[in-house]
């Protein structure tokens, strides 16, 4: 089978999909973030959070819809720290972010061992289970593709759409792109520059969490070390492609998917010709090449990453 015809089946554009899925949780979270002028490499760490805690809620008993609930709390706390460290503090975003990572992902590996010291292999939880839309699920190539994937696939669309309208079409958005682009005129307005900026850190930590609860409550049924493998850093990458606009963060996220979803078939088919690290590392190289393209000459928020104090000039 070449590239085409793997290509142009409905299986592969299905898996692309489930694989964006956690990505496009995690380029609108960091989106968000970026357009307040916050960079958060906490993500890493969040995603971990949101994972582990999701998946912990279910299996204590508060259903499918109250893991991702708590996910969303967990992700908001560790957005929350960052954001009291950067924004009112004025601390590095570069070193708030790692050690924000390096906190959340440490707390949910101590919490996972202490409730469960003595368990060799992680309890399996029900997860959710694809989406059979009467008719539509029937329909050739689209069917596949879009109708039979699960209620959190649907939710990170649906967020795409959310966030491009709440950035675009709301006087909230309006502030959120001012205060990143420059926070002295939002000050002059009588606005909260901390308020915008610590609420938009909070809720693009809440909605990353969620990439992590999908992994361990739609793509998987248990959570594990390692699960998370880079995926909040590829988030950060995605968000420079994206040109910090939902619309193309969804494209970003999809072609990913894509190019993850193609290495696993190249590797059934061709594997035992070419070694395995070649095909894990296309998508990066991919990823990459068109990150270059597509980021030259990106409108960044102006104010990414430059401290704010009131008062100031």
């Amino acid at each position: 089978m070449d590239i085409l015809q793997i290509v142009f089946t409905e299986s592969f554009w299905a898996a692309s999909l489930r694989i964006a899925t956690p990505l496009i949780f995690g380029v609108l979270g960091a989106l968000i973030c970026e357009r307040a002028g916050v960079l958060n490499l906490g993500i890493e760490g969040i995603f971990v959070a949101g994972a582990m805690s999701g998946w912990m809620a279910v299996w204590l008993g508060a259903g499918l819809w109250g893991g991702v609930l708590v996910a969303a709390l967990a992700g908001g706390f560790f957005g929350f720290i960052h954001a009291l460290l950067t924004v009112p503090l004025g601390l590095s975003q570069h070193v708030s972010g790692l050690g924000v990572t390096l906190f959340a992902t440490s707390v949910s590996y101590f919490t996972y061992r202490t409730a469960l010291p003595n368990v060799s292999s992680p309890p399996r939880i029900e997860p959710f289970r694809p989406l059979d839309v009467p008719i539509l699920s029937d329909l050739p190539f689209v069917g596949p593709v879009l109708f039979q994937q699960t209620a959190l696939t649907w939710l990170a669309l649906l967020m795409v759409a959310v966030v491009w309208y709440v950035l675009n079409r709301t006087p909230l958005g309006v502030a959120i792109k001012a205060v990143g682009d420059n926070p002295s005129s939002v000050d002059a307005q009588g606005l909260s520059v901390y308020g915008l900026r610590i609420g938009a850190i909070v809720a693009g930590s809440a909605l990353m969490a969620l990439g992590g609860a999908f992994l361990t409550m739609s793509a998987f049924d248990a959570f594990f070390f390692g699960m998370i493998n880079g995926r909040g850093w590829i988030c950060i990458a995605l968000v420079i492609f994206a040109s910090w606009r939902p619309g193309k963060a969804l494209i970003g996220a999809l072609l990913f998917g894509a190019f993850d979803a193609l290495q696993v078939r190249l590797q059934t088919e061709v594997g035992a010709l070419v070694p395995s690290q070649v095909f894990l590392m296309m998508p990066y190289i991919l990823s990459i090449i068109a990150l270059v393209i597509a980021a030259r000459g990106a409108d960044y928020p102006r104010a990414l990453l430059q401290p704010w104090f009131k008062g100031q000039r």
